[in-house]
């Protein structure tokens, strides 16, 4: 008898902590049931109504309650279900942000940049192809904005209206994204990348015959179509090539092709705009898109499109069904890939575009001088986009990006306020080393989370639309700085307030990549060319290796189920 009580009291003992145990921890199993949410929406939804009609009826036959105040019971359970699931998400967005905080796992080792920059011929000459067309759309596409004071005295007319030409070019790069990303994906990248870069060089010659405004900004709409299909054609050809624990730092590299074109526009204005005017900068500016038209040509395609080819040939499904199953599974991708390219844009341009005007007009600089501060912000940008993006194979893509937006925000004030020359090439230095040392993790960043089969459209499309929203940054900040103008006048004029307008509307955007980039995953260290099976899950939900993300199990080509 004494054996059987203490048994008896030994599982009630057992019972009450396993109870209290219980209500200590709602939060794991809210956590299971959000997960089975996020890969079963419609299923658990089911099962979650028919669980309260379940409730309800029961509850109206041991109370024999009225069917009003069974329906009444039934609405307040469901609305303390949503209430959980509103708290578990919650709960899921902290523990993502938490895990942004932790240290990189002992597999994730940082390695000598030395060695990840060992290449073979054959990656050396692709990487260096991609490089250098994406230096010379930011040569082409920076001569507008080094040559808008010259502009518009040409034209006769105000600075604001000749950024409309820059917020052109960025509105219809989308069109090129998509026009070009398909004919990639599908027929190979090399040729399109030969015949765009071939076609925006003769509207770069010819912009620099424009004799009027309208003609100059329609010449800059086309040249912006083209511009738009350059980036995801040499992203992909790059990105495929690059061995996996190279792609961190060579996206870095590659990104600042932009600031190194940026570079090269800086110096050929202040060599030849002073002496001959602005109109030989467009024609000077071609020669070294022709050089790179040579060299596309020996590229030869890469084994992660030819396997992305053949699985499209052999599968029965026409091109427009294969675009709709992959928009079926990764709507959500896209959508997130999309915003946050608007953020990162509206960083990029707002940062950039109207610095040297900022340094000209408000302050009185030269044009020299002005120039100067553009070399030295782009000094910045070189130096931040190779260290962040090689320390992002390390610490990861988007830990990477959150460091760069934290410390980024803290150079504003030192980036606009100073009036010594001196302190604001410092800022501009510092700000640039952040701003694109995000950016330097963007190419490899986007072609991880990229579908198979889509790794031209996806990327370049989002990157492009990204620019679509953020298209008018220049010019909002040329339009209000007018019309906000500084308190004393210069030479009896009004003079534009340029920085506030910069500051404010850089602070917004870094405090929206920094939520956006806490909201997101990624799949470092993906394999190209194998297709995957997968679902876009909620936010921070974590995978089943216990890591947050989406990481997509990956499946050889033969058994795939799905092509796409």
């Amino acid at each position: 008898m004494s054996s059987e009580n203490k048994n008896k009291n030994k599982n009630k003992h057992q019972g009450q902590q396993q109870d209290q145990e219980q209500r200590q921890s709602p939060n794991v199993v809210a956590a299971a049931s959000i997960v089975d949410v996020g890969e079963h929406p419609e299923e658990s939804a089911g099962e979650e109504w028919q669980s309260v009609s379940e409730k309800q009826g029961v509850a109206g036959r041991e109370t024999k309650q009225h069917p009003a105040q069974a329906e009444q019971v039934g609405l307040a359970e469901i609305g303390a279900n949503a209430s959980d699931r509103k708290h578990t998400v919650s709960a899921r967005i902290v523990a993502h942000f938490a895990e942004l905080l932790k240290r990189p796992g002992p597999d994730n080792r940082l390695q000598s940049p030395l060695k990840l920059l060992r290449l073979s011929p054959k990656q050396a000459y692709t990487f260096s192809v991609a490089f250098l067309g994406w230096m010379v759309d930011a040569i082409d596409f920076f001569c507008v904005s080094m040559t808008t004071t010259e502009l518009a005295a040409s034209f006769d007319t105000d600075p604001s209206n000749i950024t409309s030409a820059i917020t052109v070019t960025l509105m219809l790069r989308p069109i090129g994204a998509l026009v070009f990303g398909i004919i990639g994906d599908r027929y190979g990248r090399r040729i399109p990348l030969m015949v765009n870069l071939f076609l925006f060089t003769i509207i770069e010659l010819a912009s620099g015959f424009a004799h009027n405004l309208p003609t100059f900004v329609g010449l800059r709409a086309v040249y912006g179509i083209l511009m738009g299909g350059e980036w995801g054609l040499g992203n992909s050809l790059a990105m495929e090539t690059l061995p996996v624990e190279s792609r961190g730092i060579f996206s870095g590299i590659l990104q600042e092709g932009y600031a190194v074109g940026n570079l090269v526009a800086a110096m050929l204005y202040y060599a030849i705009v002073p002496s001959l005017g602005w109109r030989a900068l467009y024609w000077v500016s071609i020669a070294p898109a022709a050089v790179t038209i040579v060299l596309s040509y020996f590229l030869d395609e890469t084994d992660a499109w030819k396997q992305a080819r053949q699985s499209q040939r052999d599968s029965a499904k026409k091109y427009h069904q294969v675009v709709l199953d992959m928009l079926k599974r990764h709507w959500l991708r896209c959508i997130y890939a999309i915003i946050l390219l608007a953020a990162m844009n509206f960083l990029s341009h707002g940062s950039q575009d109207l610095y040297p005007t900022f340094l000209k007009k408000q302050h009185g600089f030269s044009p020299k001088q002005a120039t100067i501060g553009t070399v030295v912000g782009n000094l910045g940008a070189i130096v931040g986009g190779m260290f962040f993006g090689y320390m992002s194979g390390y610490l990861g893509r988007r830990r990477t990006i959150i460091i760069c937006v934290i410390c980024g925000s803290c150079f504003i004030p030192l980036w606009i306020l100073p009036n010594k020359f001196g302190q604001l090439l410092a800022g501009a230095f510092f700000m640039q080393v952040f701003v694109q040392g995000a950016w330097g993790v963007i190419p490899v960043y986007l072609s991880e989370i990229s579908p198979e089969g889509f790794r031209t459209t996806f990327p370049g499309l989002s990157y492009q639309l990204g620019n679509l929203i953020s298209a008018s940054a220049s010019q909002i900040e040329a339009t209000m700085g007018e019309k906000n103008p500084l308190p004393e006048l210069r030479d009896g004029q009004k003079v534009p307030n340029y920085g506030r307008v910069q500051g404010i509307l850089i602070g917004i955007i870094y405090c929206c990549v920094f939520v956006l980039i806490i909201l997101g995953q990624e799949e470092h260290g993906k394999q190209f060319g194998q297709y995957t099976k997968s679902i876009d899950q909620d936010i921070g939900e974590d995978d089943d290796n216990g890591s947050h993300g989406y990481r997509d199990s990956h499946i050889s080509l033969k058994s795939a189920e799905h092509k796409v």
